[in-house]
C-alpha cells in the first residue's frame, strides 16, 4: 500500500520512553500519521511525509525564435570560451583548463571544482552547474541584453565574475553583457 521507504516501524516491546522518543523524532523531522492496519498489535506503523525544501521550478516561455536563441547562445558561449582561455593563460596554472564541445563548456579549476555551462535549446536557456552555487538556468532578457537567472535576477557573467574572482583571488571581468551587439544580422 505504501512504499517501504516511507514506513517506519516502532516495536511495541520497546520501553514507552523510547517509543515516544522515536515517534517524536519522526514527527518533528517529517511528520507522522498513525495507520490502522491488520498488522499484529505489537507494531505501530507511521507514514513519513516528505517535504521539499526547494520551491517548484519556474517555467518560462521564451519569445525567442529558435534561430535567434542559437545565435545569442552561440555568441555567448564563444565569447565565454575566448575570455576564459585568456584568463587561464594569464593565471598560468597547468591544472586549470577550459574545453568546449557540442554546446557544452567545461571549466576545470583543479581543486576549486568544475563549472559546466551548456545550451538547452528546448527551453531556450543556458544552464550552469557551479561548484559553489549549484545549478542555475539562465534566460535571455532582451531589456538588459544579458542571460539572467530569473529567481535572483543575477546575470551569468556577474555570477561567474564573482565566483571565479573569489576562487582565483584575482579580479575577473568576463564582460558577457551586450550579447546582441556581437551578432551579425
Amino acid at each position: 500500500m505504501f512504499p517501504r521507504n516511507l514506513v517506519r516501524r516502532i516495536p511495541k516491546n520497546t520501553s514507552p520512553h523510547w517509543q515516544n522518543a522515536a515517534a517524536n523524532r519522526m514527527s518533528s523531522l517529517i511528520g507522522h500519521v498513525l495507520l490502522k492496519t491488520r498488522a499484529p498489535p505489537a507494531t505501530h506503523f507511521y507514514v513519513c511525509r516528505r517535504t521539499l525544501s526547494t520551491p517548484t521550478p519556474m517555467v518560462n516561455v521564451s519569445d525567442l525564435s529558435m534561430e535567434r536563441y542559437h545565435a545569442l547562445s552561440d555568441a555567448t558561449m564563444t565569447t565565454l570560451l575566448e575570455r576564459l582561455e585568456d584568463l587561464l593563460d594569464t593565471v598560468g596554472n597547468d591544472a586549470y583548463e577550459v574545453d568546449y564541445h557540442s554546446g557544452v563548456l567545461t571549466l576545470n579549476l583543479g581543486t576549486h571544482g568544475t563549472y559546466v555551462i551548456n545550451k538547452q535549446p528546448p527551453n531556450k536557456q543556458i544552464w550552469l552547474s557551479s561548484p559553489l552555487s549549484g545549478p542555475k538556468r539562465y534566460d535571455y532578457i532582451p531589456e538588459s541584453d544579458d542571460w539572467r537567472y530569473v529567481r535572483d535576477g543575477m546575470g551569468l557573467g556577474e555570477l561567474l565574475d564573482e565566483e571565479i574572482t573569489d576562487m582565483l583571488r584575482t579580479k575577473v571581468s568576463l564582460h558577457l553583457e551586450g550579447v546582441a551587439a556581437q551578432i551579425q544580422e
